[in-house]
């Protein structure tokens, strides 16, 4: 399995993805300058350049016509994804971390960090824009919802991470401690509060169909959730603190990437930073490969809705796009099932 190294950021790698179709793929960096990649080929095919800092965050439309990227300028913006051109720029109080849309496409999520210490004017907020009409101006949007998140400075504990959870129903936020916790989207009430993970959680990742989340933590595992009940059903535990998971959608298979801090990559090699894409049977919970190459922690996954290729970003500043050779997509399942008619 060769990779193709897509060369087109100048600094750390901070979030890669594949549009619904498998097509694109979207990357950011602390370079500030989304970029949009050809998946079959590598093809560089363009930047969105209008942020003046990292860009921390990034999700494409159902329909591949909408980016939004959240980044360290304190916007989050709203692109069009053919033409390049800048849609909406939602200021917010302090630096992006998180951005998503919907399933409808309509509807982007942000969470910002608190700016300036205790300033009251600037806490972590969380904020909902909605495209106004709801079939009208794809660049008509405005902010539906606002709401305060726990200040760090105030000896609170920080939050990670925000998603839209199915159907935008609620919000899901991820903190520093480990505990995941479920939000009402209309009033923003607690609705589940989970303590999932040891240490800060770095990634969440839902399956295709949306009934199973898989967290990423600084405590060396990946944990695997059923989002009816919240009910832990795997732990795929790794070597490394881990920064980026994902499910495969066509093989009982988890990724899992991550490695040493990156404050001290520079006075570590490779195969000592332990710096590989982990695979990880889903079933049994054991690792059976490793893709190795990276030169940093990997900071991002990604894997194309085929599962014929996956993505990796690390703090090297490379994107590593690996298609999988034909030995491992039409790799059976470990133990076979049994033939029909056999007697049990």
């Amino acid at each position: 399995m060769r990779p193709i190294l897509l060369k087109g950021h100048e600094r750390s790698i901070t979030c890669v993805i594949y549009n619904r179709d498998g097509d694109l793929i979207f990357t950011s960096a602390k370079d500030g300058r989304p970029t949009l990649w050809l998946s079959e080929s590598g093809e560089r095919v363009g930047t969105y350049e209008l942020h003046n800092g990292a860009v921390w965050h990034l999700d494409v439309s159902w329909d591949s016509k909408l980016l939004v990227s959240g980044s360290a300028d304190m916007h989050a913006k709203v692109w069009d994804v053919e033409t390049g051109a800048e849609l909406a720029s939602f200021e917010h109080s302090g630096p992006v971390r998180s951005c998503s849309f919907d399933e409808s496409g309509r509807r982007a999520l942000t969470m910002c960090d608190a700016f300036g210490g205790l300033d009251v004017n600037r806490p972590p907020l969380v904020n909902i824009y909605e495209n106004s009409p709801m079939f009208g101006d794809p660049s008509s949007w405005r902010r539906a919802a606002q709401f305060r998140l726990p200040h760090p400075e105030a000896g609170e504990v920080k939050c990670q991470i925000v998603r839209w959870m199915p159907l935008g129903k609620a919000i899901l936020c991820a903190f520093e401690d480990g505990q995941i916790k479920i939000h009402d989207s209309l009033s923003f009430e607690e609705i589940k509060c989970v303590p999932a993970h040891d240490s800060k959680i770095q990634c969440v990742s839902f399956n295709l169909t949306q009934t199973m989340l898989l967290t990423a933590s600084a405590d060396q595992t990946c944990k695997m959730w059923d989002l009816h009940d919240w009910t832990e059903l795997k732990m795929f535990r790794s070597d490394r603190p881990l920064n980026a998971c994902v499910f495969s959608p066509t093989k009982e298979h988890v990724l899992v990437g991550g490695g040493q801090d990156a404050m001290s990559v520079t006075t570590t090699s490779g195969r000592q930073g332990k710096f590989e894409t982990q695979f990880f049977h889903l079933a049994y919970e054991e690792e059976f490969g490793r893709v190795k190459g990276h030169f940093g922690p990997i900071n991002a996954l990604a894997i194309a809705p085929d599962g014929k290729s996956f993505c990796s970003g690390a703090e090297d500043g490379y994107i590593r796009l690996h298609h999988f050779d034909a030995d491992y997509v039409d790799m059976g399942d470990p133990v076979p099932e049994d033939e029909p008619g056999s007697a049990e």
